[in-house]
């Protein structure tokens, strides 16, 4: 009964096909938090750099809007007018608007949850439901977003109250300045303020990015066995195994097939490559190769070497090594004479019971017979 219990527990992290799926159907992970932070100090940030020449445009806007000459009361266009006056703060305004575009865009990317969804316009009854929206409202969710709320006002405005407090002494100072300092001064606090709130907004991002992580964890958590119910759809069914079986038999000729079924022992990359040796004392000279083959021609060999219990081990370099010296038919390349020797004294005693997996020799490829899967010499 528990055993039933366990199966059905979401224990086991989603898989990375379950995230895929999710993010199809637009369940991405996301903070708006971190967007926040990062739109507003990106504004701030342009604003500190680009503030002097931003004052210093509307403040011609200002000056030349007040101006009137003879040809504006003879000849006025309140479009070329309106246009003139509006030319010199496009660029400063556009700077902040790209900025804070770039930045609306870097938070989902920091997430990787960057990118066109069409699933996630799909229509939903669910959305239409009042009652999943009022359970969303006052459910464990909405709670969260309200604490949340709640933590960042009261963060912000501590923030806030303390910097105009720390400032009020400034601040009653400018009225004995001229204009033109003060409104400096004036920018500068707001700028220093702005950032320091900035930041605020970045200590509650990095709180919420880990709990929206946690909660998109678990909320696509799966258990054993939707783990295996996954596997078993990835891999197929056994009809379609059993299918790509005959396919990669298919690949191999009759006497190859013979040839593996009769081979002393097959030396794997353990995926790429596989190489099929036979030793017969009395009949052979020397270990020949009786079969290789690379991708599907590899795992047709370790198919039918398993069928047929023909030992089957895993020396990477041994058989990228005998692959590229060595063809179907052909002695060993006599620079691999010591390593194959290794090796097929091993299977005879692993066959004769003298030996267990943990007595595998270390065996050493000889420098100049090493190579890359692409066959170049390492």
């Amino acid at each position: 009964m528990a055993g039933g219990n366990d199966s059905g527990e979401k224990t086991e992290k989603p898989t990375q096909k379950k995230l895929d799926d999710a993010a199809k159907k637009g369940d991405i992970l996301q903070s708006r938090e971190l967007g926040t932070a990062l739109v507003v100090m990106a504004g701030i940030g342009w604003l500190a750099v680009t503030g002097p020449s931003l004052i210093g445009s509307l403040s011609h806007m200002l000056t030349q809007g007040l101006r009137f000459g003879r040809e504006d009361i003879a000849d006025f266009s309140p479009a070329q007018r309106g246009l003139e006056l509006l030319g010199g703060i496009v660029l400063p305004v556009a700077g902040v608007m790209f900025a804070t575009f770039v930045a609306a865009i870097a938070a989902p990317a920091l997430l990787g949850s960057l990118g066109f969804r069409p699933g996630a316009f799909a229509p939903k009854a669910s959305k239409l439901n009042p009652g999943a929206g009022l359970k969303k409202i006052f459910g464990t969710q909405g709670l969260i977003e309200l604490l949340k709320s709640i933590a960042k006002v009261g963060l912000l405005g501590s923030v806030g109250i303390w910097l105009m407090w720390d400032s009020m002494t400034k601040i009653i100072g400018m009225g004995k300045a001229g204009l033109a300092p003060a409104i400096a001064d004036l920018g500068n606090m707001f700028i220093f303020t702005c950032l320091v709130m900035a930041g605020g907004l970045f200590v509650i991002a990095g709180i919420d990015v880990p709990t929206q992580i946690m909660q998109r964890s678990k909320r696509l958590g799966m258990s054993k066995q939707d783990v295996k119910d996954e596997h078993k759809e990835s891999e197929g069914s056994p009809e379609l195994k059993g299918q790509i079986r005959r396919r990669q038999f298919e690949v191999l000729s009759g006497s190859t097939r013979q040839a593996v079924a009769e081979a002393s022992v097959i030396i794997t990359n353990p995926t790429h490559f596989a190489v099929a040796l036979r030793y017969k004392p009395g009949v052979d000279a020397a270990p020949v190769v009786v079969a290789r083959g690379n991708d599907e021609v590899a795992a047709a060999i370790r198919e039918l070497a398993d069928q047929n219990g023909v030992t089957i081990l895993q020396y990477p370099e041994l058989a990228r090594a005998i692959y590229f010296t060595s063809r179907a038919g052909q002695i060993v390349n006599e620079g691999l004479f010591m390593a194959v020797a290794t090796i097929l004294a091993f299977v005879f005693r692993v066959e004769n019971k003298m030996a267990g997996e943990m007595d595998r020799p270390f065996i050493s490829v000889p420098d100049d017979m090493r190579f890359d899967t692409d066959g170049r010499k390492q």
